[in-house]
């Protein structure tokens, strides 16, 4: 049984646990980009299976300079990033989970979702889109989802970039003031600090409802870049020399996709 306060965002450290020292961490950082670079490879050869990496996390987590540390140096035909944006038109007129589903990684590949399908119970919910009862509607229809995702081939590993509120108004007053920040300032990003304990409340209760065993949330301390990064590829890591890709023994026996019947 879980504690009370396992996914208490406000009694959650933001910061990296004790026995972790800067120096020493960029230094395995660096052996542990080695092997993941080998184990890339060892994926997309084999065909077989499939990672989706699902980053949330307030604004201003770093969710962007995340990607570039871990992933920069892997080979860019064996992964893909996609960001969410607000949905268009088109995406509107299906099912929320329409326009996620189309990028999930097929076999051989790793996806990484900048933001992902969990806006649309987040987002939706602090702006009064939609009611407490359709958030649970779409909880359920999260989790069959992302089991059906397992199902496939594909591992899913979500990670919450847990940031103070602290940092964060550090980080969004860093927009205005650095001018190689600038570009990411966004009109009504003094309110976004604001409705910290909205936001705070919502992924409160998409952790309690959305975190099965087969597919649990992983909360990242976010406030120091360096551990934030290191705790993302190393779980990356692990989940990869776990699966044990293997190189097949040539071209041919690569496996096909299934026709469709």
């Amino acid at each position: 049984m879980k504690s009370p306060d396992a996914f208490n965002l406000a009694k959650l450290p933001s910061r990296a646990p004790a026995e972790f020292h800067k120096t020493a961490t960029l230094r395995q950082m660096k052996s542990v980009k080695q092997e993941l670079i080998a184990l890339q490879d060892r994926l997309y050869a084999e065909n077989k299976r499939s990672i989706l990496v699902v980053l949330q996390g307030m604004d201003a987590s770093g969710k962007d300079g995340l990607i570039r540390r871990v992933f920069s140096g892997l080979n860019p035909q064996g992964v893909r990033v996609h960001s969410f944006k607000e949905p268009t038109e088109l995406e509107l007129a299906h099912d929320f989970l329409w326009r996620v589903h189309q990028q999930t990684p097929p076999k051989g590949m790793i996806h990484v979702f900048n933001r992902s399908h969990y806006e649309d119970v987040l987002v939706t919910r602090v702006q009064g889109l939609i009611t407490p009862e359709e958030a649970r509607r779409r909880f359920v229809a999260i989790n069959n989802f992302e089991k059906l995702l397992q199902q496939a081939g594909t591992t899913v590993l979500k990670f919450y970039l847990h940031v103070s509120e602290k940092e964060q108004r550090e980080r969004l007053e860093e927009r205005v003031t650095d001018p190689e920040k600038r570009w990411k300032y966004e009109a009504g990003d003094e309110d976004k600090a604001k409705q910290w304990p909205a936001y705070r409340a919502v992924y409160e209760d998409v952790f309690e409802h959305c975190n099965p065993a087969t597919c649990p949330w992983q909360l990242v301390p976010a406030d120091q870049n360096w551990y934030k990064a290191f705790a993302v590829a190393k779980t990356l890591h692990d989940t990869l020399v776990e699966l044990d890709p293997q190189y097949p023994s040539s071209k041919d026996e690569r496996p096909k996709a299934e026709a469709t019947r």
